[in-house]
């Protein structure tokens, strides 16, 4: 599935990405009105789905009614085209860069399953957090942190704090 024989192309520089991820930012408020975040779109997209298999159910549950009441369609509303684009987006950039392969990245002493079946289920305890805490990493990091939400920028100092303390640990298991 490799674009290209030849070698991938070296990583951008992080201080320019990070102006661009700013510029986005910037042209996602001026545009849609609103920060970047990815958390509500698996959640319009079960709503949408309950609806239809249930309408019943959806009618007097706040929880659903904010979702469907966002566009008649989930795949109208807006946070589903970001989280469509940045899928998109990604591919396209790992292509134009040569580093689109189908491997699986783990550590030595786990099989290609148990690292699939491990990935599953931190990207569902991931998911389920987000609903929990209202948001993803993306909408506390970027949109929070740009706002100067102060509950943004004590999550994100957490959220390195803890990568730190526990890298350190998890270290041996790498060599």
């Amino acid at each position: 599935m490799s674009s290209s024989t030849t070698a991938p192309r070296p990583y951008m520089n992080p201080y320019l990405a990070g102006v661009g991820l700013g510029l986005v930012l910037l042209a996602a408020f001026v545009i849609a009105g609103r920060g970047l975040s990815a958390a509500g779109a698996p959640a319009s997209v079960v709503s949408y789905l309950v609806n239809v298999v249930a309408p019943g159910h959806t009618v007097d549950n706040p929880f659903y009614q904010k979702y469907l009441s966002r566009a008649s369609h989930p795949f109208k509303d807006w946070i589903f085209v970001e989280v469509l684009g940045v899928v998109i987006g990604g591919f396209l950039s790992g292509y134009l860069a040569r580093r689109v392969t189908r491997t699986i990245e783990r550590g030595p002493r786990i099989t290609d399953q148990g690292r699939l079946i491990l990935a599953f289920a931190g990207g569902m305890i991931m998911a389920f957090g987000a609903q929990i805490g209202r948001g993803c990493t993306s909408g506390q990091a970027l949109t929070g942190g740009s706002l100067l939400n102060l509950g943004s920028w004590a999550f994100m100092l957490s959220v390195f704090a803890g990568g730190y303390g526990v890298a350190h640990l998890l270290r041996r298991e790498w060599k």
